[in-house]
This record gives C-alpha cells, structure tokens and sequence, in this order.
C-alpha cells in the first residue's frame, strides 16, 4: 500500500491519542539505549490489510527502527504466520505497538469479513461492494481492506456518483415532486458523464424510476421473492444492487435472485477485529 501525507497524518494522531502526556511505564522501566528485534504474529486465520500502515506508525515514531514486511496485504494467513519485523529501540517499539496493531487488526478484520462474503457468492455473476457506512476518518483505508478481501468499492464520497435514496424523494414530494420526477431532474442536470442510482422499496417505485430513465436501481430491504420479480423487470434497462440488512446467511439466497451488485454496510461498520500481536524475539 502506498503511504500517502494523508495517512501519515493519520497515523500521527492516532499515535499522539496514546503519547500525548508521555508513557511512564516504559519511560521508567526501559533503558533508553536498548535495543531489540521484534515480530508481528498472526493469531487468528484471516486476510492481511494493513500490514505497511502498521509498519509505518513505528517508522513514524522513531525513523530509526528498521522494518521489514514478510508478507503482502491481501494474503491469507493463519496462526503463528510472520507478519513483519521491527529492529530498534525497544522503548520506540513499545511505545508505537499499539497504534500499529489498531490499524492492522482493524483492517485485517474487514479483510477477512469481506472475504468470507466474496466467498458466499461464488458461482454467482455479482460484484460484493461496500457503502459508506465506515469508522469517521477511516474510509480510505477501510475501503482499501475491503479490496484487500476480494470486495469492491461504492462511493468514496457523495460526489462519487448521484444516489437517489428515500429522504431525497421524500423531502422534493412536498415541493410537489414525484420520484420520477426527481429521477428526470438529476438526469437532465447531471453530467452526462454520471449515471443515475435510485433507491425504491415497491415495484410501484422500481417502474416510476425505469420509466424516468434511471441507470442503476438499488432495492432497498426487499425480501427475495420481491427482489427476484424486481430484477427481472429491470433486466436490460438498468443495473440492479441488493442492500438492506444482508447477512452472510442470507447473501447467497440475494445473489441467487440475479442482482448484479450487493451492498454490505456490515464490512465495515461492525466488523470483529482480527487477533494480531507484537511479541520480542530477543
């Protein structure tokens, strides 16, 4: 992964909410010249992600210490696998150790989340992606692990892309607006550049919003049968994305109905960190 301004930004305020008044425990226990090897260990079976932001944040904490990556993102691994090694003073390694593993088990647990989605649908011709429901501050690289596991992005940001949701239509119905009539404004409106995504929760809303010409049709929390009809109807006109409460015991019953794109917010916002650690080889 490239180490970009913007995360190494990152990394130094996520290492000042540790170092900010100091760490007398290593302050006062550690001699300041000593010096040591250590190891980043695998203990849990997963997917890799975050592996150089980890590296960095001991770099960024002292350009002294000399760091090696074992092995890339996007590698499964299993218990007891190195990870990487750090060589330096053992009070910067100390000190940097738990902002480095916050990245990587972060990371690694979306990794792996994502992976086991990706996994779920195999078979099936339809894409995993992710949305923007993710840890404020921490999108560009949460979406970067989501990749790192098989998955695809959304939207970065709103001015990704034109995504039609409820509130949207709800707010322009009470300046007299119908939902094809939001569609045809931001279609007319938009660069020609930019296709338009609408969210509807009815058949009624699926065949107000391909009549308005929309591009993309998300159906929101639709059951499967409904989403199965939906997706028929709107084969050849537009491109179809699930979302709405899906579970990996239910993606593959989604992928099955024929979407072409399925949302989980789930890879991210929830997602159990993956057990990582830093233990001293000498």
């Amino acid at each position: 992964m490239q180490i970009t301004r913007e995360i190494r930004d990152l990394i130094d305020r996520t290492l000042a909410e540790d170092l900010s008044i100091g760490d007398p425990t290593t302050d006062i226990l550690v001699p300041p010249d000593l010096e040591s090897t250590a190891v980043l260990l695998a203990k849990e079976e997963g997917i890799l992600a975050g592996l150089d932001v980890g590296l960095e944040a001991f770099r960024r904490f002292d350009d002294r210490v000399s760091i090696t990556a074992l092995l890339e993102d996007g590698a499964p691994i299993r218990p007891g696998d190195h990870l990487g090694t750090i060589q330096g003073r053992v009070a910067s390694l100390l000190k940097a150790e738990r902002t480095a593993i916050n990245f990587m088990q972060h990371m690694s647990g979306i990794a792996t989340q994502t992976q086991r989605y990706v996994k779920a649908v195999e078979g099936h011709p339809v894409r995993i992606v992710d949305t923007r429901k993710t840890t404020p501050g921490l999108r560009f690289l949460e979406k970067y692990a989501v990749r790192m596991g098989g998955g695809q992005n959304h939207r970065q940001n709103l001015g990704d892309g034109i995504l039609i949701k409820d509130n949207h239509i709800d707010a322009l119905r009470g300046d007299g607006m119908s939902l094809g009539d939001v569609v045809k404004k931001a279609i007319r409106e938009a660069s020609h550049t930019i296709r338009v995504e609408v969210e509807v929760e009815t058949l009624e809303q699926l065949d107000e919003a391909l009549d308005a010409g929309a591009g993309i049709i998300l159906l929101d929390n639709m059951d499967v049968e409904q989403m199965t009809i939906a997706v028929q109807i709107a084969k050849g006109k537009a491109f179809t994305e699930a979302s709405g409460g899906i579970t990996l015991e239910t993606v593959r019953a989604v992928a099955a109905t024929g979407v072409d794109i399925i949302s989980v917010g789930a890879l991210t916002h929830s997602v159990l960190a993956l057990d990582i650690s830093m233990d001293m080889l000498d």
